[in-house]
């Protein structure tokens, strides 16, 4: 008998869907970092095994007031998720609340599908903590298993991973089973290139930047080594945030340059020769046609 199905994870910014994803699917699927509105679009992992077949579902933390058209797609992505799922994964982490009538509770009592609650970065709460948390989330929704985890640490994760194969309807495999993902390597390079932005740069500037791949080309090099050749817009919505990017003397974005280099090289496990350019781009975020090339559909 094969098993397979739709796993979604949901849950705000910041509590480790994506660091979950990577633990559960075992490659570096989602961009990582410590702030919020990291993760952008819906992402595809797939959990492959002879006798299974796991769907994962990584999506944008819900923006609770979104303020631009941006933000509204990120939270349909979410909102799908409740549409297709054969099991629901909410992520929280110990230290956040919710309120009795926040609207993803609300809508989870509602679906049909089983619901795991996963109470992610134990390793930053005493045990004791962890087991007030479960008995507090036990009165707030039926769910069908709850696990503390640390993703990070890879605590309670294969745990976690058995119970999801066990709660698994019978079915085919949705997609090929040498593949790890839906989405293609100009995606990940866009998102690769994105984590160093928001690695390097502070405050309003990564969350103003959208990355394009204009040009991905596999060639080799003169001692014919795999290379990958990769042309990579930053658009930005203003000049001084160009200026940003760029830096004094083209020092910032040169050291962009180095450090997505060497992720890209590690991701692809080729050789990389990649060139960046800034491009002034006013309220992308608001602009419909410009979300819609981006990918935001």
């Amino acid at each position: 008998m094969h098993k397979s199905g739709f796993v979604n994870i949901i849950g705000r910014p910041n509590v480790g869907k994506s660091t979950l994803t990577n633990a559960l699917v075992g490659e570096r699927m989602s961009i990582i970092t410590n702030k919020p509105q990291t993760t952008r679009h819906r992402i595809l992992g797939l959990i492959n095994d002879e006798n299974f077949q796991i769907v994962l579902s990584d999506t944008p933390g819900i923006v609770v007031d979104p303020s631009y058209q941006m933000h509204h797609a990120m939270n349909r992505f979410v909102q799908s998720t409740f549409e297709d799922a054969d099991l629901m994964l909410l992520v929280t982490e110990v230290h956040e609340k919710y309120e009795a009538d926040d609207a993803t509770i609300i809508r989870l009592k509602k679906i049909k599908a089983p619901v795991f609650l996963v109470i992610n970065k134990i390793d930053l709460a005493r045990p004791e903590e962890v087991a007030e948390l479960i008995l507090h989330w036990k009165e707030r929704l039926d769910f069908a298993e709850i696990f503390p985890i640390s993703a990070l640490e890879r605590t309670n994760t294969d745990r976690l991973l058995e119970t999801i194969v066990s709660y698994l309807p019978e079915g085919p495999a949705y997609y090929p089973k040498d593949q790890f993902t839906d989405r293609p390597e100009r995606f990940f390079t866009t998102e690769i290139i994105r984590e160093k932005i928001l690695e390097q740069y502070e405050q309003e500037i990564p969350y103003s930047v959208q990355v394009e791949i204009e040009s991905f080309e596999d060639t080799e090099t003169s001692k014919g080594e795999e290379l990958a050749r990769i042309r990579a817009l930053i658009y930005v919505m203003r000049r001084s945030q160009k200026a940003i990017i760029i830096g004094k003397r083209g020092e910032a974005i040169k050291k962009l340059g180095t450090e997505s280099r060497r992720a890209l090289e590690k991701f692809l496990d080729r050789k990389v020769f990649l060139e960046l350019y800034v491009k002034v781009q006013d309220n992308w975020r608001d602009d419909e046609r410009q979300l819609k090339t981006f990918g935001y559909q």
